[in-house]
Protein backbone atom coordinates (compact mmCIF):
# COMPACT_ATOMS: atom_id res chain seq x y z
CA UNK A 1 0.00 0.00 0.00
CA UNK A 2 1.92 3.04 -1.31
CA UNK A 3 0.46 6.24 0.17
CA UNK A 4 1.52 9.87 0.46
CA UNK A 5 1.68 12.49 3.18
CA UNK A 6 -1.55 14.00 1.83
CA UNK A 7 -3.27 10.70 2.54
CA UNK A 8 -2.21 10.85 6.19
CA UNK A 9 -3.39 14.46 6.55
CA UNK A 10 -6.79 13.59 5.11
CA UNK A 11 -6.90 10.45 7.24
CA UNK A 12 -6.48 12.55 10.39
CA UNK A 13 -9.31 14.88 9.32
CA UNK A 14 -11.61 11.97 8.47
CA UNK A 15 -10.98 10.24 11.80
CA UNK A 16 -11.52 13.53 13.66
CA UNK A 17 -14.88 14.24 12.08
CA UNK A 18 -16.25 10.69 12.22
CA UNK A 19 -15.23 10.26 15.87
CA UNK A 20 -16.88 13.59 16.73
CA UNK A 21 -20.26 12.05 15.84
CA UNK A 22 -19.54 8.60 17.30
CA UNK A 23 -18.36 6.77 14.19
CA UNK A 24 -15.24 4.73 13.49
CA UNK A 25 -14.79 6.23 10.04
CA UNK A 26 -14.46 3.12 7.86
CA UNK A 27 -16.53 4.58 5.02
CA UNK A 28 -14.25 7.63 5.04
CA UNK A 29 -11.08 5.52 5.16
CA UNK A 30 -12.37 3.37 2.30
CA UNK A 31 -13.17 6.51 0.31
CA UNK A 32 -9.63 7.82 0.79
CA UNK A 33 -8.08 4.50 -0.16
CA UNK A 34 -10.26 4.37 -3.27
CA UNK A 35 -9.12 7.87 -4.29
CA UNK A 36 -5.46 6.96 -3.71
CA UNK A 37 -5.79 3.71 -5.66
CA UNK A 38 -5.26 1.22 -2.84
CA UNK A 39 -6.01 -2.39 -3.84
CA UNK A 40 -9.45 -3.64 -2.78
CA UNK A 41 -7.88 -6.65 -1.04
CA UNK A 42 -6.10 -4.25 1.31
CA UNK A 43 -8.96 -1.77 1.77
CA UNK A 44 -11.31 -3.92 3.83
CA UNK A 45 -8.94 -5.20 6.57
CA UNK A 46 -7.24 -1.79 6.85
CA UNK A 47 -10.55 0.04 7.34
CA UNK A 48 -11.71 -2.48 9.94
CA UNK A 49 -8.42 -2.22 11.84
CA UNK A 50 -8.64 1.59 11.93
CA UNK A 51 -12.25 1.33 13.04
CA UNK A 52 -11.30 -0.59 16.16
CA UNK A 53 -9.13 2.17 17.55
CA UNK A 54 -11.20 5.20 16.53
CA UNK A 55 -14.59 3.79 17.53
CA UNK A 56 -13.35 2.69 20.95
CA UNK A 57 -11.89 6.06 21.87
CA UNK A 58 -15.09 7.69 20.60
CA UNK A 59 -17.24 5.34 22.68
CA UNK A 60 -15.24 6.03 25.85
CA UNK A 61 -15.79 9.78 25.52
CA UNK A 62 -19.54 9.47 24.92
CA UNK A 63 -19.87 6.84 27.65
CA UNK A 64 -18.17 9.16 30.12
CA UNK A 65 -20.70 11.79 29.11
CA UNK A 66 -23.51 9.44 30.20
CA UNK A 67 -25.03 8.98 26.73
CA UNK A 68 -24.71 5.19 26.32
CA UNK A 69 -27.92 3.09 26.55
CA UNK A 70 -27.10 -0.62 26.90
CA UNK A 71 -30.70 -1.74 26.31
CA UNK A 72 -30.69 0.05 22.96
CA UNK A 73 -27.31 -1.35 21.97
CA UNK A 74 -27.79 -5.05 22.80
CA UNK A 75 -30.39 -6.21 20.23
CA UNK A 76 -28.50 -4.62 17.36
CA UNK A 77 -25.17 -6.05 18.51
CA UNK A 78 -26.43 -9.57 19.21
CA UNK A 79 -27.84 -9.87 15.71
CA UNK A 80 -24.97 -8.14 13.93
CA UNK A 81 -21.85 -9.75 15.43
CA UNK A 82 -22.22 -13.29 13.97
CA UNK A 83 -23.24 -11.96 10.58
CA UNK A 84 -20.36 -9.48 10.52
CA UNK A 85 -18.02 -12.45 11.01
CA UNK A 86 -19.73 -14.31 8.14
CA UNK A 87 -19.46 -11.22 5.95
CA UNK A 88 -15.74 -11.03 6.67
CA UNK A 89 -15.35 -14.56 5.30
CA UNK A 90 -16.95 -13.74 1.96
CA UNK A 91 -14.73 -12.74 -0.96
CA UNK A 92 -16.31 -10.09 -3.19
CA UNK A 93 -15.26 -9.42 -6.79
CA UNK A 94 -13.29 -6.14 -6.95
CA UNK A 95 -15.60 -4.49 -9.50
CA UNK A 96 -18.75 -5.46 -7.58
CA UNK A 97 -17.13 -4.36 -4.31
CA UNK A 98 -16.44 -0.88 -5.70
CA UNK A 99 -20.03 -0.44 -6.86
CA UNK A 100 -21.47 -1.48 -3.48
CA UNK A 101 -19.02 0.78 -1.66
CA UNK A 102 -19.90 3.67 -3.96
CA UNK A 103 -23.58 3.32 -3.08
CA UNK A 104 -22.82 3.01 0.64
CA UNK A 105 -20.75 6.19 0.60
CA UNK A 106 -23.90 8.12 -0.28
CA UNK A 107 -25.16 7.34 3.24
CA UNK A 108 -22.42 9.21 5.15
CA UNK A 109 -22.75 12.10 2.69
CA UNK A 110 -26.44 12.37 3.59
CA UNK A 111 -25.58 11.79 7.27
CA UNK A 112 -23.16 14.70 7.49
CA UNK A 113 -25.28 17.13 5.45
CA UNK A 114 -28.90 16.34 6.32
CA UNK A 115 -28.87 14.47 9.66
CA UNK A 116 -26.58 16.68 11.72
CA UNK A 117 -29.18 18.58 13.73
CA UNK A 118 -32.12 16.24 14.21
CA UNK A 119 -33.90 17.04 17.45
CA UNK A 120 -35.48 14.12 19.33
CA UNK A 121 -37.35 15.32 22.39
CA UNK A 122 -38.98 12.06 23.58
CA UNK A 123 -37.34 8.82 22.45
CA UNK A 124 -39.44 5.72 21.79
CA UNK A 125 -38.88 2.15 23.00
CA UNK A 126 -37.32 0.16 20.12
CA UNK A 127 -39.31 -2.59 18.42
CA UNK A 128 -37.26 -5.71 19.28
CA UNK A 129 -37.89 -7.81 16.11
CA UNK A 130 -37.20 -4.80 13.90
CA UNK A 131 -34.04 -3.95 15.86
CA UNK A 132 -32.76 -7.52 15.45
CA UNK A 133 -33.51 -7.48 11.71
CA UNK A 134 -31.76 -4.15 11.24
CA UNK A 135 -28.76 -5.31 13.27
CA UNK A 136 -28.44 -8.53 11.25
CA UNK A 137 -28.60 -6.71 7.90
CA UNK A 138 -26.05 -4.08 8.94
CA UNK A 139 -23.77 -6.75 10.42
CA UNK A 140 -23.60 -8.77 7.20
CA UNK A 141 -22.98 -5.65 5.15
CA UNK A 142 -20.33 -4.49 7.62
CA UNK A 143 -18.24 -7.63 7.34
CA UNK A 144 -18.74 -7.86 3.59
CA UNK A 145 -17.61 -4.32 2.76
CA UNK A 146 -15.33 -3.52 5.70
CA UNK A 147 -17.33 -0.91 7.58
CA UNK A 148 -18.50 -0.90 11.18
CA UNK A 149 -22.09 -0.11 10.31
CA UNK A 150 -22.48 2.88 12.59
CA UNK A 151 -22.90 5.27 9.69
CA UNK A 152 -26.04 3.28 8.80
CA UNK A 153 -27.28 2.60 12.33
CA UNK A 154 -27.00 6.19 13.55
CA UNK A 155 -29.48 7.79 11.10
CA UNK A 156 -31.82 4.81 11.54
CA UNK A 157 -31.91 5.40 15.31
CA UNK A 158 -32.59 9.09 14.75
CA UNK A 159 -35.25 8.64 12.08
CA UNK A 160 -37.12 6.02 14.13
CA UNK A 161 -36.94 8.23 17.21
CA UNK A 162 -35.17 5.56 19.28
CA UNK A 163 -32.32 7.85 20.38
CA UNK A 164 -31.22 11.47 20.37
CA UNK A 165 -28.01 12.63 18.67
CA UNK A 166 -25.63 11.91 21.57
CA UNK A 167 -27.26 8.57 22.46
CA UNK A 168 -27.10 7.47 18.81
CA UNK A 169 -23.42 8.43 18.72
CA UNK A 170 -22.62 6.42 21.86
CA UNK A 171 -24.50 3.30 20.72
CA UNK A 172 -23.09 3.53 17.19
CA UNK A 173 -19.51 3.82 18.47
CA UNK A 174 -19.64 0.54 20.41
CA UNK A 175 -21.67 -1.10 17.62
CA UNK A 176 -18.87 -0.22 15.21
CA UNK A 177 -16.24 -1.67 17.53
CA UNK A 178 -17.92 -5.07 17.94
CA UNK A 179 -18.81 -5.32 14.25
CA UNK A 180 -15.32 -4.36 13.16
CA UNK A 181 -13.84 -6.94 15.55
CA UNK A 182 -16.09 -9.67 14.15
CA UNK A 183 -15.47 -8.66 10.53
CA UNK A 184 -11.72 -8.49 11.08
CA UNK A 185 -11.77 -11.92 12.75
CA UNK A 186 -13.40 -13.28 9.62
CA UNK A 187 -10.74 -11.58 7.49
CA UNK A 188 -7.91 -13.03 9.58
CA UNK A 189 -9.12 -16.55 8.88
CA UNK A 190 -8.44 -15.77 5.20
CA UNK A 191 -4.76 -15.11 5.88
CA UNK A 192 -4.74 -11.30 5.91
CA UNK A 193 -1.40 -9.79 6.91
CA UNK A 194 -0.80 -6.29 8.30
CA UNK A 195 1.96 -4.03 6.97
CA UNK A 196 4.00 -1.22 8.56
CA UNK A 197 1.95 1.34 6.62
CA UNK A 198 -1.23 -0.06 8.13
CA UNK A 199 0.20 0.51 11.60
CA UNK A 200 1.17 4.07 10.62
CA UNK A 201 -2.43 4.61 9.53
CA UNK A 202 -3.60 3.37 12.95
CA UNK A 203 -1.45 5.96 14.75
CA UNK A 204 -2.72 8.83 12.58
CA UNK A 205 -6.38 7.73 12.73
CA UNK A 206 -6.20 7.13 16.48
CA UNK A 207 -4.82 10.64 17.00
CA UNK A 208 -7.56 12.19 14.87
CA UNK A 209 -10.19 10.07 16.59
CA UNK A 210 -8.95 11.06 20.03
CA UNK A 211 -9.32 14.76 19.30
CA UNK A 212 -12.59 14.29 17.41
CA UNK A 213 -14.22 12.26 20.19
CA UNK A 214 -13.17 14.79 22.81
CA UNK A 215 -14.55 17.78 20.93
CA UNK A 216 -17.59 15.85 19.68
CA UNK A 217 -18.64 14.93 23.21
CA UNK A 218 -18.66 18.70 23.78
CA UNK A 219 -20.71 21.04 21.58
CA UNK A 220 -18.05 21.58 18.96
CA UNK A 221 -18.98 23.34 15.71
CA UNK A 222 -17.37 21.67 12.71
CA UNK A 223 -19.58 22.66 9.76
CA UNK A 224 -16.65 23.37 7.42
CA UNK A 225 -15.09 19.95 8.10
CA UNK A 226 -18.43 18.25 7.42
CA UNK A 227 -18.65 19.79 3.97
CA UNK A 228 -15.00 19.06 3.20
CA UNK A 229 -15.48 15.41 4.13
CA UNK A 230 -18.72 15.17 2.16
CA UNK A 231 -16.83 16.49 -0.89
CA UNK A 232 -14.07 13.90 -0.42
CA UNK A 233 -16.67 11.13 -0.15
CA UNK A 234 -18.44 12.36 -3.28
CA UNK A 235 -15.17 12.33 -5.24
CA UNK A 236 -14.63 8.74 -4.08
CA UNK A 237 -18.14 7.78 -5.23
CA UNK A 238 -17.44 9.05 -8.75
CA UNK A 239 -14.08 7.29 -8.88
CA UNK A 240 -15.52 3.99 -7.66
CA UNK A 241 -18.24 4.03 -10.33
CA UNK A 242 -15.93 5.14 -13.14
CA UNK A 243 -13.06 2.67 -12.51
Amino acid sequence: MDISYLFFILLFVVAFLYASVGHGGASGYLALMAIFGVATAVMKPTALLLNLFVSMVSFIQFYRGGYFKAKLFLPFALASIPLAFVGGLIHVDASFYKKILGLLLLIPIARFIFFQNIKTQNTKTPNLPLALLIGAAIGLLSGLIGIGGGIILSPVLLLLGWANMKEAAAVSALFIFVNSSAGLAGQLTQGVQFTDQMYACVIVAFSGGLFGAYFGALKFKHDVLRYVLSTVLLVAVFKLFLT
